[in-house]
């Protein structure tokens, strides 16, 4: 629950707080997600280590005590520079927007869109220095926003019958992301705290050379686009699979060569550095994938909505733990029946890296998928931008 309530929100609020009608701080800004999930990177692999420490060398009162002063002191920060913040006003509730677009959009949907009697097709709404640029995509969505002769002839609008074209792009921008969300969440993506010094130093090398040499090239404030850097991670996710499918039949031949494939609890003659190549290939796929999508998420959900979008990007996390234990159950069911589990309990003679390679081609699938729905993506224009 305190992750839920904080998590989502303190991602967004600190985004906020740069202005982004000036050119150095929308490059602060991008530069703001990499080094966001650097902190949470590196606090997770110091707590790894050093509660830990605590726990079994000093007593485990003292290692529950150490994360609630850690806790103490961030709040008393955060109130004292409560009245520097920049903060914005609630403005009424998004759910209801998306509501009321869908039901005229329903309501209107036999409208022909063209003038009729010289009134004007679309309701454009008076916020013009904050509007969403007019996009081509969901198009049955701009029904809600076509105005009629009843519309005309009623002094005020009707909500659920009228929408301004501000809040049909909103829409259009949050049914955009939900594609790209769920391509992202595929089964080889992996959060463990293992790769974290990895993550710390691609991070770091990403933010400091990368961006900068790209930036001279592309003239883009963050080198590259958020669903190129997306495209990147996932990526490296096959190369992930693809090195540590190799990596287990290596480890599977050595066991058969020295006969010890009926002895699960042998230990191999082979070094465990076999295993660094596929971590860092996670690392780096992670830092590219995860920091993407949430400045992905932020930039592009409709302001009211931002919070809910880092919500959804933390989320996937979860949605890609329970996608990776369906599919090691289908994978249970079926090679159990036809001969050797692949997930055997004795893995010098099961086939993990059948798994592993099963992996890659999902990965490879999901990528392909998401090459195509990231080509055909809008990126959220205001007016006051192209002015």
């Amino acid at each position: 629950m305190g992750d839920g309530g904080h998590k989502p929100c303190i991602q967004t609020f600190a985004a906020d707080q740069f202005d982004d009608k000036m050119e150095d701080q929308r490059e602060a800004k991008s530069s703001f997600f990499n080094w966001w999930y650097l902190a949470i990177v590196l606090a997770g692999t110091s707590s790894l280590f050093l509660l830990c420490y605590f726990e079994e060398n000093v007593g485990w009162t003292e290692a529950f005590a150490l994360p609630l002063g850690v806790w103490i002191v961030a709040i008393g920060v955060f109130l004292l520079g409560i009245k520097r913040y920049t903060k914005e006003s609630p403005k009424g509730s998004c759910f209801s927007i998306i509501a009321q677009v869908l039901v005229a959009s329903c309501r209107k949907w036999n409208l022909k869109q063209s003038p009729r009697n010289g009134i004007s097709l679309y309701y454009y709404g008076d916020d013009d220095d904050h509007q969403i640029e007019q996009t081509d995509q969901l198009r049955f969505l701009d029904k809600a926003m076509m105005m009629d002769e009843h519309d005309v002839s009623n002094n005020t609008r009707e909500p659920w019958r009228l929408c301004s074209m501000r809040q049909v792009e909103e829409v259009k921008l949050v049914l955009r992301l939900i594609p790209v969300k769920y391509r992202v969440s595929n089964p080889s993506n992996n959060n463990s705290r293992l790769v974290g010094i990895v993550i710390l130093f691609v991070v770091l090398i990403y933010d400091r050379i990368f961006v900068p040499t790209i930036r001279k090239f592309t003239n883009h404030p963050s080198g590259i686009t958020v669903l190129q850097r997306i495209g990147v991670g996932l990526f490296f996710s096959i190369v992930t699979m693809v090195v540590s499918a190799l990596v287990e039949g290596k480890r599977v031949a050595i066991a058969k060569q020295y006969n010890l494939a009926d002895d699960p609890k042998s230990i191999l003659p082979m070094s465990v550095w076999w295993m660094l190549p596929q971590y860092i290939i996670l690392g780096t796929s992670d830092a590219f994938t995860v920091v993407g999508l949430q400045e992905l998420f932020y930039d592009q959900m409709p302001e009211g909505l931002r919070s809910l979008g880092a919500a959804a990007a933390v989320s996937l996390f979860g949605v890609g733990s329970f996608m990776a234990n369906a599919i090691i159950d289908i994978v249970m069911a079926i090679t159990s029946g036809v001969g050797d589990q692949w997930l055997g309990n004795n893995l010098n003679k099961a086939h993990l890296d059948y798994y592993y390679w099963l992996l890659a081609g999902l990965s490879a699938l999901n990528l392909c998928v998401y090459l195509r729905i990231a080509n055909g993506f809008v990126y959220k224009k205001l007016r006051s931008e192209l002015k």
